[in-house]
């Protein structure tokens, strides 16, 4: 019987459970994959391990998680160096490149990774691309103040902003802004130009391109779990 999607995420969890030997400062992602690894991490701090480990969730669902989970909580206040972060991703390309974002947290990813020394990030192998933009939209966080012009600016770099929305109003992060699902028709033919051009718009405070940041990608499928490393 093939594996669930479910089931290659907690695959993937356990893999990279196995790289937190030493980890004392750990960035705990957000999203359905990242929630896996912070339960497996909830299960050995539960059995007597790594009790010397402090984390750093980012976004309040991944806090409360961990916090239910008997995890130690900490902050880039008073750890702004972190040792190792785990997360998911939305796309992963073969460079290791990445979009990140639909779970809403972004910019706090964004943040934890660049404090981290290392950065591991976990999927199944449908996340897979041959190049950014193939499947997923890019999430683009602005802030609610002047997004409609914001809005006109992603579409004059060939985007086709979508202002997520929530229950009928727009969706807020946990920073209080809002995220434009960005299409590209032709995808994302030049994630670094179409990055700095992104982050250069006033109102823009992250867009979901993670470039260059991941160290190792753990994809899960039925043949079991393997290591992808930057080379």
């Amino acid at each position: 019987m093939a594996r669930s999607t479910d089931e290659l995420k907690r695959l993937a969890a356990e893999r990279a459970a196995l790289f937190l030997e030493g980890v004392r400062v750990l960035g705990l992602g957000t999203g359905s994959t990242a929630a896996h690894f912070v339960e497996v991490v909830g299960e050995m701090v539960q059995a007597g391990d790594l009790e010397d480990m402090v984390a750093i969730p980012t976004s309040v669902a991944t806090e409360k998680q961990a916090h239910e989970l008997g995890i130690t909580i900490t902050d880039l206040e008073s750890h702004p160096q972190v040792d190792l972060t785990v997360d998911g991703a939305d796309e992963v390309s073969h460079d290791l490149d990445l979009i990140k974002g639909l779970g809403g947290a972004l910019t706090r990813e964004k943040i934890v990774a660049s404090a981290s020394r290392e950065l591991i990030i976990v999927a199944d192998d449908s996340k897979m691309v041959t190049a950014l933009g193939e499947k997923s939209p890019l999430p683009v966080e602005v802030m609610p103040f002047g997004w409609k012009t914001v809005a006109l600016k992603l579409q004059n770099l060939g985007a086709e902003p979508d202002l997520r929305c929530k229950g009928g109003k727009p969706f807020k992060t946990d920073q209080g802004n809002y995220i434009f699902d960005c299409m590209f028709a032709a995808g994302i033919t030049e994630p670094d130009a179409i990055g700095k051009l992104i982050d250069s718009i006033p109102g823009v405070v992250a867009q979901g391109m993670f470039l260059g940041m991941a160290d190792r990608v753990i994809i899960a499928s039925e043949g079991g779990a393997r290591v992808l490393e930057r080379s």
